[in-house]
Formats: structure tokens, sequence, C-alpha cells
């Protein structure tokens, strides 16, 4: 049973934006007179409405359809749109929301390049209605700490919404206020600014969120949280001696660890202990694992868990097995893929890519034999080979388990992915201490961290000379494939162009350097008639 309350997720992300909605009509009467800020957020209580509602807010990232969730992008693979046109995968399945994605010809009015604006803005005026009423002086607190707590959280997830809008559209407007009336002239802030302001509050959140994650419930946020994405945000505004002792004071607080012997549900079903991390239920701290510092709650038909449509991931990397003679739909096969993404050969199935010891190479981690699963068919039980057909089309490739997870039990087609997703742990912590000293050129330190995350893969060590930052973009392939948005990192550190070119030949060809950031959503230059807001380089309407 989860913890964090559902407490009407839309009716609530709703009613805590609508100051800002600039839509008097957006609810009904009710919902205004029982939910508005002005009842909500009169004691600590509301106050922790307002929380939860960030909360189910930041996990809808990429909700596809709407699903009585707080928001939704109203596509089918807002995630995969993050992935494609990079290093590590193409699209197979060829649904038009992402193709555009992927051969770079979207617009300014494209799905997703509208939706994450809109997502991110709604994140953020809903923290900064809270911030607001929370400095009111009528306000019921139970404890004297209450105020500053839920400042910090609703600082964390500011932070957090301007991270997807630095990373993919470089100066945009920074609101830490609620705006009260009809604005028309908004400007661009520099990047660096905005970064600084989420340093500001990331470093504040780190300071007034809770120190123990034994002591919170499961899925509520820590300092160790804040800390580990303020590492990455100092990595963004080029502050790597920051980057890296902030990565540090997280690595040696203690409180975590990588997982290096089997544990939690599976501990007696054949398996190694990478593959135990993405075993449902195994997420989260509760369940032994200590290596997750934060797990976004996304657990279907549970409280205070996703709704159906909040993570299509699982569909997004598994085939299309099913598609074939003599398989049909199996929890145990990933449930019903639709292959939204394939893997690219050259990292799945380059030579030497993984070590021969590397557990994150095993046929637990990416499938790679597929057998036949239909009983009523005569090919029961046989092998069926994988092809640059079947690969290219998406029925049958090289598939990473981290989402498998059908729910055949309930539903053989059932849409969604929804176990709890690790957002932050330990692994990648000690990979954004490696990126920030090889920006510092400490090459033996970086060589330190990324040896103890192979160290827990079996794979062998490496030294300071091979420290570089295309070995940690392919360290990072290797431990977080599929759970990164390659996008980011690929421009955090300035390599989005190189490698989508050298190993990418469907968006390789067509990419230059302006694709490193999106277009403005033309409807926001349209509607700010009463100030310039330039559009990003190399786009049109």
């Amino acid at each position: 049973m989860k913890t964090i309350n559902k407490i009407s997720i839309f009716a609530l992300a709703a009613a805590l934006t609508l100051s800002t909605s600039g839509c008097s009509g957006f609810l009904d009467e009710d919902l205004k007179k029982d939910l508005a800020p002005d009842n909500t957020y009169t004691s600590t209580y509301g106050f922790e409405v307002g929380a939860t509602g960030l909360y189910a807010w930041a996990r809808a990232e990429f909700s596809t359809w709407d699903n009585d969730g707080a928001f939704t992008h109203s596509q089918a693979c807002p995630y995969e749109a993050l992935q494609v046109a990079t290093d590590i995968v193409v699209a197979a399945h060829k649904d038009g929301s992402l193709l555009p994605f992927e051969n770079l010809s979207y617009t300014t009015s494209q799905a997703y390049v509208e939706s994450y604006w809109k997502w991110a803005y709604g994140l953020i005026s809903s923290a900064n209605e809270l911030l607001e009423y929370s400095e009111h002086d009528d306000v019921k607190w139970d404890a004297d700490t209450d105020k500053i707590f839920y400042q910090a959280t609703a600082r964390f997830f500011r932070a957090y919404a301007y991270r997807y809008l630095v990373y993919l559209y470089g100066d945009v407007t920074y609101v830490d206020k609620v705006e009260t009336s009809f604005k028309i002239d908004f400007t661009r802030t520099p990047k660096t600014e905005v970064l600084q302001h989420m340093i500001d509050d990331l470093t504040f959140a780190a300071e007034y969120l809770p120190a123990n994650p034994d002591n919170v419930e499961v899925g509520k946020l820590t300092k160790w949280a804040a800390l580990h994405l303020l590492s990455e945000v100092y990595l963004m505004a080029d502050k790597n001696q920051e980057a890296a002792n902030t990565a540090k004071e997280v690595i040696n607080s203690n409180y975590f660890q990588l997982m290096s012997s089997r544990f939690g549900k599976a501990i007696e079903e054949p398996g190694d202990v990478f593959s135990d991390m993405f075993k449902e239920n195994n997420q989260n701290r509760t369940s032994g694992n200590k290596e997750t510092i934060w797990v976004m709650q996304l657990e279907y038909n549970t409280t205070g868990g996703g709704t159906l449509y909040e993570d299509w991931t699982k569909r997004a990397w598994v085939p299309k097995y099913w598609n074939i003679d003599g398989f049909t739909l199996a929890d145990s096969l990933g449930g019903r893929g639709l292959a939204q993404i394939v893997p690219i050969k050259w990292w799945v199935n380059g030579d030497n890519f993984y070590d021969a010891t590397d557990i994150r190479n095993s046929e637990y981690n990416i499938k790679r034999n597929w057998y036949c699963n239909d009983p009523s068919s005569d090919k029961y039980g046989q092998k069926a080979e994988i092809t640059d057909e079947t690969w290219e089309i998406g029925n049958l490739c090289p598939t990473i388990t981290k989402f498998f997870y059908g729910k055949t039990d309930e539903n053989a087609s059932y849409e969604g992915n929804n176990k709890d997703r690790m957002k932050f742990r330990l692994a990648e912590t000690y990979l954004l201490l490696a990126e920030a000293s090889i920006n510092l050129g400490d090459t033996q330190t970086a060589a330190d961290a990324i040896n103890v995350v192979r160290e827990r893969s079996g794979a062998s060590k490496i030294n300071a000379g091979q420290a570089t930052i295309d070995f940690l973009l392919d360290e990072r392939i290797r431990e977080l494939v599929g759970e990164e948005l390659r996008r980011f990192t690929l421009v955090r550190t300035g390599k989005l162009l190189e490698r989508t070119k050298k190993y990418n030949t469907v968006s390789g060809p067509k990419m230059d350097e302006h694709h490193a950031l999106w277009p403005i959503p033309q409807s926001i230059i349209d509607s700010n008639t009463g100030a310039e807001y330039p559009q990003n380089p190399g786009y049109s309407k």
C-alpha cells in the first residue's frame, strides 16, 4: 500500500494551477469552492494536499493519454521523444507522434514541443502557489517546521521542472511568483540565471528536507534527492568542483549503497542483483533496495500510484514478439510491447562493449534468446531467430528487461508499465562524480568512481587513462540505459551531435548543432504580444 495519497489528483492539480491558467471557466463551481487555494492552503493538512499535487504532476511527465491523471501529453511517445535521435535507439513502431523527433522534422507546434513546456510550467506554477500561500500569516501549522518543509518540497519540484525546460529550450522565462494579472510581455531569462535559481532552490531543499530516508513515507523526497539533482545541475552550470563535492556528500552519507547481493521478492528465482532492482516491488527502500535515492510511485491500481497511461516505457522497449507465429502474450516476456524504440546494434550487440563477466549483459538483463511460448502451436519451445527484418520492424530483437511487466494475469493486453520507477539511484551519483572529475582533469577520481559501479557488475576495472567522457557515456548506457533521458545526458556533455552522427544512421545524417535545443512553442511566441520572445536558432514557424 502506497502512503502518498492520491486525493483526486486531476482535480487537485487543476485547482492548484487555477490562478495562472487564465481560464476562469476551467473548473466547475464545486471544485472551485472545495479545492481553491484560498480554501486549501490554510493548514498543514492543506499543504500536504498541495504537496501531493506536486508529486502527482511530476509523475505525469511521461503520461500518454488522459486517464484521470494530473497532466497528459495526449500522444503515445513522450518518453521516447527524449531517447530517439541519440546514440542508443531508433524508432521501430513508426508512431506518427514520434517520427518527427527521430527524423528531426518537428515544428514549433509539434505535440511534445508544446506539451513538455506546458507540463513544466504547470508544475512551476503549482510550486509557486504553494510557496506564496505558505507565507500567509493565518496558516495553522501543526509544527513549527512544517512551513519550511513544504517550501523545500515546492522548491525541489520547481527546480525539477526547470531542468526539463533548460535542457529542451535553453533560455526560458524564470517565474518565481504567482501572476495575478494577465501578462503578455514575458522575456527569456538567460540559461545561466535560470541554473543559478535552480541551484538556490535545490540548496534550500537539501537543507530542509529530511535526512534519514528510513523516516519518510515511501516515495517522499529527502535531502539526498535534492543533492543528487543539485550535482547534475552544477554540471549543467559548468560548476564541476561543486558537482563533485555534492555527489560525494550523497555517496558518503552512509544511507545508501550499491546493491551487491540478491534481494527482494525474486531472490529465489533465476537472476542476479542487477535484475533484482527492476523486479516489481523491488524499487523502494522497504524492499531492501538501499541503492535508490528517490523512487517515483507509479504502481498501478494502488492508492498513491500511477494511472493506466502514465508510463508506457514497457511498450517502448519490449518487442512485438506476440506478432510472430508461435508466441502468445506473457508477463515473463514483457507483456504487450509495441517496440516504439529498438536498440542500435553497436552497443547491444557490439563486440567488447560489455566485459564477458558483466552481469548487466546477462540474459536476465538483456533478453536475446526468444523461445515460442504458445502451447497450442507446433512451434512451442522452438527458438525464434532474430533477423535484420525482425529487428527493424520491432517484432524481435534484443531488449533490456528493466521494463518487463505485463500484468497478463489481469489483462493480457494491459497498456501500461506502472511499476515504481527509480528516478535517482546511487550508481548514477557515482557517474555524476566521474563526469565532474573528468571535466576537472582528475581522471583518477573519475576512474575510481566508475570502477565502483563496474565492480558491482563484475566488469573489469579501468585506469585513469581510460576515464574519458566517451567511456563514461558508454558506461552510462551499460548502467542506466532506459532509465536516463539520453538526450539530456548528451546535451549536457556536449556530445549529442558527435555521437548521434557516429552511431545513429537514421537521425545522424540530418542532425546539426541547432538540434541540441527544441524550438520555443509558436503558441508562446504568438501570445506574448507585449515583448519580443525570440525563437531558437534554426527554427521558423
